[in-house]
C-alpha cells in the first residue's frame, strides 16, 4: 500500500459522523435509482439533506478527495466500492436501531426513521451488537431493508421495483424505499407493507395506475406509488 493509499485509509477511520451520514443517503440515493443508474445529482442530495447545494459541493468534493465518491461533471456522483463499505457501516447501526425501537421499545415504525438517525449517531459497535442481539437478529429493518453486516457488507436482494411488472405477475413486497411518514402511513393504509404478497391484475399504459389483488381485496395504486414498493416475483 502506497504512501497516499495509507493516508486515504486512514483518513476514512476518522471520519465524522456527518461524513458518514452524507454517505448513507448518498448510497439511499443511488440505490433508489433504475438498476441502469449508478449516478445521482448533487441537487437531489441537497434536496434530501435539506442543505444548499455549495455546502453539498463541498462536501462532495472532500469525499471525493478521500475516495468514497466519483463526481463526473454533467453526469453526478457515484459512489465507489470504499464508499459503499462505509456508507453501509453507518446504515448498519441506523437499521438495527430502527429494529430495536420497534420490537424492543414497541415504538410505531412508521415514524421510526428520524428516531433512529438519532439514536444511531456515535453508537459504538459493541452496542449496536448488543441492540442487534436483544431485537432477535433481525435480518431487514421494519420496513423491509436488509441490514448489512459489521464489515459494511449486504446479501445481495433480488428484487425490483412494483411499477416496472406485468400484469398477471404474482410478487411478494420485500421493501418500501421511502421514509416520509404520509406515504408510509397510505402504504399500511393499502396493505402494502413487507411480506405482503399480490398479484398485479391490471398496469395502464404511458405510466398509468396498476390494479392489485391482494387475497380477495382489490387496489389501484398509481405510479408514483409503484416507484416507491420494491417486489420479488414469486412465479
Amino acid at each position: 500500500m502506497s504512501t497516499r493509499q495509507s493516508a486515504r485509509q486512514g483518513a476514512t477511520d476518522d471520519l465524522s459522523d456527518k461524513m458518514r451520514s452524507y454517505m448513507a443517503e448518498i448510497y439511499r440515493l443511488v440505490d433508489r435509482q433504475p438498476e441502469s443508474a449508478a449516478y445521482t445529482s448533487t441537487s437531489q442530495l441537497a434536496d434530501l439533506l435539506f442543505v444548499s447545494p455549495p455546502a453539498v459541493n463541498r462536501m462532495v468534493n472532500k469525499l471525493g478527495e478521500l475516495g468514497l465518491l466519483h463526481h463526473e461533471r454533467y453526469q453526478g456522483i457515484a459512489i465507489t466500492e470504499k464508499g459503499k463499505t462505509v456508507a453501509l457501516r453507518h446504515i448498519r447501526h441506523q437499521r438495527i436501531a430502527e429494529a430495536f425501537l420497534v420490537k424492543i421499545m414497541d415504538m410505531s415504525w412508521l415514524r421510526v426513521y428520524d428516531e433512529a438517525q438519532r439514536l444511531s449517531r456515535g453508537l459504538s459497535e459493541t452496542v449496536t451488537q448488543r441492540m442487534y442481539q436483544m431485537a432477535g437478529k433481525p435480518a431487514v429493518c421494519p420496513h423491509g431493508e436488509p441490514i448489512p453486516d459489521a464489515e459494511g457488507r449486504i446479501p445481495p436482494v433480488a428484487d425490483e421495483f412494483l411499477f416496472g411488472v406485468e400484469a398477471g405477475s404474482s410478487v411478494r413486497i420485500s421493501r418500501l424505499i421511502t421514509r416520509e411518514f404520509d406515504r408510509l402511513q397510505y402504504i399500511e393504509a393499502l396493505g402494502l407493507v413487507p411480506d405482503q404478497v399480490c398479484e398485479v391484475i391490471h398496469v395502464a399504459p404511458f405510466n398509468g395506475p396498476m390494479q392489485l389483488r391482494l387475497d380477495r381485496e382489490y387496489r389501484i395504486i398509481g405510479d408514483s406509488l409503484a416507484r416507491l414498493i420494491r417486489v420479488e416475483r414469486l412465479d
